[in-house]
């Protein structure tokens, strides 16, 4: 007779017997067994083959699971401390670069040959135009695979794939910024023109602000009276995974850094140019309640007015470094001017957004000379 909620039994022979399901095969159960000497032996016997069974049947499951189930995994995980925006691109290039190939293969089968191979691809005839990716799209590509890994072998997945080998050398690009005599044409032509949009790009190049932050802007974050303006907002266009059927949605979200929260001072200048289109409660680029424009639309406002000012095109983002480069001209403090952009470490206000000019080595050399001599 067994124990009461226990499948162990005495046999006749004097034996325990226990035994748990193993599942249905073809409709019928199937049953493990163990035996022992008494119920005590029997029970532990019992539980040790349990836990045996059900890790066999991970194991297999494992085995077969694919590298798109398991990314599924891993970015539904991710979305606890991601952001949005970022979970949205962790998708995108998992559809478009990783999956295609690597997708429908169990993990385990993945060799490090199949995923250099993929590399070399993407790196050789990669992207739209088929001339291959950019070394940043394939930097994070590669970050996203080195994440799965991680998150496979922390659910006991076997791994086969190594991608120690694979390496992105990133060239070092001439960073655009405006010269003296296009700047100061581009700041005249937008104080001829008192508008919002004007404003804003006018707004950018004194401040040094981001193109989605200042698409996120409220009148509510400018005090004309303190003369300064909160930064507390970034807005971006992004791809919609939420299945409901559209490609691309707009999210405001927080900066992407703490540091990014900010309140930069404004000229004085300027607060006299923003006055007459000052309206409480409304977005600053529209002067409408809810009514935001996106940084493509802006982006490209903005290369309409380079060209009517007969300036060489050039990105929003150009304004940025442009601004950057100024203040370090004029003597600014290191510090203040990393806490007005929004950084963390001072290194990446000199490394990323500070671009020597002619005029500024001009002048160094002329310091230079007066020591020398």
């Amino acid at each position: 007779m067994s124990q009461k909620g226990e499948n162990i039994y005495l046999r006749k022979d004097g034996r325990w017997e226990g035994r748990f399901s193993k599942g249905r095969e073809n409709g019928k159960l199937r049953f493990g067994y163990v035996f022992g000497h008494s119920y005590r032996e029997t029970k532990e016997k019992l539980l040790a083959a349990k836990i045996s069974w059900q890790s066999c049947c991970e194991k297999m499951q494992r085995r077969n699971e694919t590298l798109e189930a398991v990314s599924a995994m891993w970015l539904s995980e991710s979305t606890r401390f991601l952001k949005e925006s970022t979970v949205a691109k962790y998708q995108e290039y998992l559809d478009y670069y990783i999956l295609p190939e690597l997708g429908a293969l169990p993990v385990d089968s993945i060799t490090t040959e199949k995923t250099e191979a993929l590399f070399h691809r993407l790196k050789t005839s990669g992207g739209k135009n088929s001339r291959g990716l950019a070394a940043q799209t394939l930097a994070s590509i590669l970050r996203i695979l080195k994440k799965i890994k991680e998150y496979a072998l922390r659910l006991g997945f076997t791994v086969k794939f190594s991608l120690e080998n694979l390496s992105i050398k990133r060239r070092q690009k001439a960073l655009r910024i405006f010269s003296e005599d296009e700047w100061g044409r581009l700041e005249s032509f937008l104080k001829s023109r008192q508008t919002s949009c004007h404003g804003g790009i006018l707004l950018a190049m004194w401040t040094g602000i981001r193109i989605g932050e200042l698409c996120a802007l409220r009148w509510d974050d400018i005090s004309l009276t303190l003369r300064q303006i909160h930064i507390h907002q970034t807005l971006q266009r992004i791809r919609d995974i939420s299945g409901n059927g559209s490609k691309t949605r707009i999210i405001i979200t927080p900066p992407k850094s703490e540091s990014a929260n900010r309140v930069i001072p404004l000229p004085d200048a300027l607060c006299e140019y923003l006055k007459p289109l000052c309206k409480a409660g409304a977005c600053f680029l529209t002067n409408e309640a809810g009514k935001y424009i996106e940084p493509k639309t802006m982006e490209r406002r903005f290369k309409a007015i380079l060209k009517t000012c007969e300036i060489e095109t050039a990105t929003f983002h150009v304004l940025r470094h442009t601004f950057a480069t100024r203040c370090v001209e004029a003597g600014f403090d290191p510090k203040c001017l990393s806490a007005i952009l929004g950084h963390a470490d001072v290194s990446v206000t000199f490394n990323r957004y500070v671009h020597p000019t002619m005029e500024m080595k001009r002048r160094n050399m002329m310091k230079f000379m007066k020591l020398a001599i």
